[in-house]
């Protein structure tokens, strides 16, 4: 079977390149936003028809939370007109549409892990145009799975990890939120999930949640990336209220992944056991 990830540069479609002679059953072509920009609908066509995939994974997003705020139109056009595009596509061309997403679509409020079945409130523009790129997709193109992730880190691409052995690097303390609670998700588990949906060919078509296991706050996350990492810093949990950012962020979004678990019998690590030194 032929995959097309769009997206490609980012840590989700590096994680696939990394893992991809493990799944030998599936050939891959990635497109970066240069080939397979996904607010280009007429580039799209071309390269879908070049390509012709059975699959296509979108791992293409803005994800800049707090820039979003203020690029609205920039983070409409990927997360939203570019899911649209794709799902318009995948219909015409007989495609499946692997299209991931966010714990941000969720408000926070609850304080037991989220199901699919949850209703989603947006806190900020990131989460509600990654919401309205799920609806785009439900709407357009019933051959989808949308795996709506959280707190996504690996050592490609940019992300929280590298983010704190940087500023570890550069400083002797550190303050690492620790009022909001959640799951970090190694990238390369989430390759290996996806691909395991694609080999196991199921046509058991929604959203799924899929994180590693547990949960943990940003101090919690940090603190455990030094101890691997064999950092040594003074780092202390601070409140939400101590670093305003212009995105509000959700206190609580673990996600529940028993649906992907039973459907595709998919293992999930413990966020801990996932957690490798960084070199």
């Amino acid at each position: 079977m032929v995959v097309l990830v769009t997206g490609a540069s980012g840590q989700l479609g590096q994680s696939i390149k990394h893992i991809a002679a493990s799944h030998s059953s599936l050939s891959f072509y990635y497109a970066d936003s240069k080939e397979g920009d996904i607010t280009n609908k007429a580039m799209l066509e071309k390269l879908f028809k070049e390509v012709k995939p059975d699959y296509c994974i979108n791992a293409a997003a803005y994800t800049a939370v707090d820039k979003a705020e203020t690029d609205k139109e920039q983070a409409y056009a990927v997360n939203v007109t570019g899911a649209k595009n794709l799902a318009e596509i995948c219909n015409n061309q007989g495609v499946r549409l692997i299209h991931i997403s966010t714990d941000f679509v969720f408000d926070g409020i609850k304080s037991i892990p989220y199901t699919e079945e949850d209703s989603t409130n947006p806190l900020g523009v990131y989460g509600l145009t990654k919401r309205q790129g799920e609806q785009e997709i439900e709407r357009a193109l019933k051959e989808h799975y949308i795996v709506r992730t959280s707190w996504l880190y690996s050592q490609f691409a940019n992300n929280f990890m590298k983010t704190m052995l940087r500023l570890a690097a550069e400083r002797d303390s550190l303050g690492v939120i620790d009022d909001q609670k959640g799951t970090p998700t190694n990238a390369v588990d989430l390759a290996h999930a996806v691909l395991k949906i694609i080999e196991s060919n199921k046509a058991a078509y929604g959203i799924y949640h899929y994180s590693n296991e547990g949960e943990t706050s940003w101090y919690g996350f940090a603190k455990q990336i030094f101890e691997i990492n064999k950092v040594s810093i003074d780092i202390k949990p601070i409140p939400t209220s101590a670093y305003p950012t212009p995105a509000k962020r959700p206190q609580y979004s673990v996600l529940d992944k028993n649906k992907i678990k039973d459907t595709f019998d998919i293992q999930i690590n413990n966020w801990q056991d996932s957690l490798q030194p960084y070199n």
